[in-house]
């Protein structure tokens, strides 16, 4: 189903895209990212007996979240006739590893593609990005194909809206990860037994447009007999999406994060056309009202650094004013530049004094040092940059992802 794209801000002031498609599963479902809910009800449309379903959803759940299984022939608890039985009707699928791109810093990018049962002309495709720290490895999720917003120092938000991701397209990347890095299988490192300790959703899209999917996914990956990543070290990113900002706290509980960059509506009506929308005296309303938030659960305010738009000293004093009386640290983004756009980062100097500043008044705020910026994976590069490639170079990397 296509719909017609809606202008761009510059065009009409339109604060949202419109989707240009909408999902259509393929063929073969895959079970990934349903509830043990919908589970059952998927095997109890095959004819599997209630009394069987719980037991069978257990199987199927420590198959796909514990063990990583990628097809039913893995699990071996399971009779070959059940096996059989899902395979002619279901699949264990996650997104297609089509292009891996490695930085220099270890950080690495992947380009997936989405099983889909829509003819469309070229596959859908997101981009998800592993930031392997000492104390923590990060995955950065994407939550809709393109973006829905208009920000316009973000390269992400150049693109048009396709439409938004499925709790298992959101998963699936979680899962795609796990099997690039061989994350499954106990293992001794400085973070413990895994790899992936960290999910951000701050890849492509504004997640609390698609709050429903997104959800439905975190309550997946954060489930203690599954995946298992605590809700603690999941952090949603919003640009303001007012309204469900409570939702989040109320029925996901995980870590929350604004993309505020400005501090008077002004300039932030141009850097996030959604504050025309929601302004930022409702945005930090909703946060001082969070649940949850606590100084051992800060919010985090994110702040792209921005040369001789939003880094003056008397910027960081607002932003100190603005912030009273909300358990908040302040991530301090030096501007990632991407083709095309008309800003530039700040100076080291001045993002120092203005870090200083924002110290001093007793908020944390820390430097986030660019990662990934050779292969365009760095905060507001990601744009499924392995488009512009032609046909002969896209197939080289896809050839490179399957035998590494």
């Amino acid at each position: 189903m296509t719909m017609t794209e809606a202008p761009s801000i510059q065009e009409s002031g339109v604060l949202e895209k419109t989707a240009l498609e909408t999902y259509v599963p393929p063929a073969k479902p895959s079970l990934v990212g349903l509830s043990r809910e919908e589970l059952a009800q998927r095997l109890g449309e095959i004819g599997v007996a209630e009394k069987q379903r719980k037991m069978r959803v257990q199987q199927l759940w420590h198959w796909m979240y514990v063990r990583g299984a990628q097809s039913f022939a893995d699990m071996t608890n399971v009779s070959k006739d059940m096996r059989a039985e899902l395979e002619q009707h279901f699949t264990v699928d996650r997104p297609e590893v089509v292009a891996e791109q490695i930085s220099n810093d270890g950080t690495r990018k992947w380009l997936l593609r989405l099983p889909s049962g829509h003819a469309s002309e070229r596959p859908h495709e997101v981009e998800c990005v592993y930031i392997p720290e000492t104390d923590r490895g990060t995955l950065c999720v994407s939550s809709q194909v393109g973006c829905t917003l208009n920000c316009s120092f973000c390269h992400t938000g150049t693109q048009r809206l396709v439409r938004n991701l499925t709790a298992g397209e959101i998963v699936g990347q979680v899962m795609v990860a796990r099997d690039r890095l061989n994350d499954w299988i106990d293992r001794e490192t400085p973070n413990g037994n895994r790899l992936v300790t960290n999910v951000v959703m701050m890849g492509m899209g504004e997640p609390l447009y698609n709050f429903d999917a997104v959800r439905d996914a975190l309550l997946i990956v954060s489930d203690n007999e599954g995946i298992g990543i605590s809700r603690r070290r999941i952090t949603l990113s919003t640009s303001g999406v007012v309204p469900n900002i409570a939702r989040t706290g109320d029925e996901i509980g995980v870590m929350l994060a604004i993309s505020l960059h400005a501090v008077r509506d002004e300039l932030r009506n141009e850097l996030v056309p959604l504050n025309k929308k929601y302004p930022i005296k409702e945005l930090l309303d909703a946060c001082r009202a969070y649940p949850g938030s606590s100084n051992s659960r800060r919010i985090t305010f994110e702040y792209v650094m921005l040369k001789g738009v939003n880094d003056s000293l008397d910027d960081a004093k607002l932003l100190v004013k603005l912030l009273k009386g909300i358990p908040a640290k302040i991530n301090l983004i030096p501007f990632n530049p991407w083709p095309g756009t008309r800003y530039e980062c700040s100076d080291w100097e001045q993002i120092e004094k203005f870090s200083e500043y924002v110290f001093n008044a007793g908020y944390s705020s820390p430097v986030r040092t660019p990662r990934g910026r050779d292969i365009l994976a760095a905060c507001g590069q990601l744009k499924s940059e392995t488009e512009k490639l032609s046909a002969r170079e896209r197939q080289a990397l896809r050839a490179m992802a399957m035998t590494d």
